[in-house]
């Protein structure tokens, strides 16, 4: 495939008269047909910051300076000065200096032309080097845009991991409200249960009391039935008994065995003394009356 623009090639040379030299052997070559090459600018300087400038954008460079160590030196600063300015510079060997006259053109159209194809075979050789960056570059490319993926993927994730950590916020902060409300009834459940401790051990203190109807325990111990309430009512009240407690046809007392004893008590006062209370206590003197006295 032929290429649109020929290859750009500039010189630089130490002084005019080495421009005539030069101009006088390229009169007899022709790059352009054999190489698509052309020779567009002749520059005589030893100043770098004049050659950076004359040689930007070119393709190639040959640097034509004499062969001493003036020459060796000057080259080799303009190498260094302009390697990033240009594509690629290379030093014609060329024997300038005070014999110069004497040379053969066609000695400089030589150098000219093995300069060209040294510069061509690097390049040639810097292509398996070029490709290898280039596939490496793609390779590059394929393994940022994976990482952008991976970066999208991980932003996406970043956000709802925020979205979640929002939310646990959120229900932390609902579930440490609740545990303080839980904590207050807690604490209010401890108070009631102590002041129904307090209450339930007062109330283990006291004498509780058994309620039985009057006449059906009279009647389950002594199998009859029970005549003269008002009387065992009435004696029971004015004895009044330890824990005995009798009216509106129950007796109440600590248990049933109690109950019974005093029923006892009284049964037996009914069948030994036929007579009034009074008439009892009168017989029996000023001594007070007791159920322990009645069963003696």
């Amino acid at each position: 495939m032929e290429m649109i623009n020929p290859i750009d090639v500039r010189i630089i040379v130490e002084g005019a008269s080495d421009v005539e030299n030069v101009s006088r052997a390229l009169q007899n070559i022709a790059l352009g047909a054999e190489y698509h090459i052309t020779i567009s600018s002749i520059i005589p300087t030893t100043n770098t910051e004049i050659a950076k400038k004359a040689v930007s954008g070119a393709d190639i460079v040959l640097i034509a300076t004499d062969v001493d160590a003036p020459g060796r030196e000057l080259a080799d600063k303009f190498q260094k000065v302009l390697k990033k300015e240009v594509g690629h510079i290379e030093r014609m060997k060329l024997p300038f200096g005070h014999d110069v006259e004497y040379i053969d053109p066609a000695l400089i159209r030589k150098e000219i032309k093995n300069a060209i194809i040294r510069s061509g075979l690097i390049s040639i050789g810097n292509l398996g080097r070029f490709q290898e960056l280039k596939n490496r570059l793609k390779e590059s490319e394929n393994q940022i845009k994976e990482l952008n993926k991976e970066v999208d993927n991980l932003s996406s994730d970043k956000e709802k991991l925020a979205n979640e950590n929002k939310e646990l916020a959120s229900s932390m902060e609902r579930l440490e409200f609740k545990q303080k409300s839980i904590q207050e009834d807690l604490k209010t459940a401890k108070n009631q249960y102590a002041d129904v401790k307090n209450k339930y051990g007062i109330i283990l203190k006291k004498n509780l009391y058994e309620t039985f109807p009057l006449g059906e325990l009279w009647k389950e111990n002594f199998n009859e039935t029970l005549e003269e309430e008002d009387l065992i009512t009435f004696i029971t009240s004015e004895f009044k008994p330890e824990n005995i407690v009798l009216g509106q046809g129950f007796i109440a007392a600590s248990s049933k065995k109690d109950a019974v004893e005093w029923l006892k008590v009284i049964r037996t006062v009914l069948i030994f003394y036929d007579s009034k209370i009074e008439d009892l206590k009168e017989e029996i003197g000023d001594e007070k009356f007791s159920p322990t006295l009645l069963k003696g």
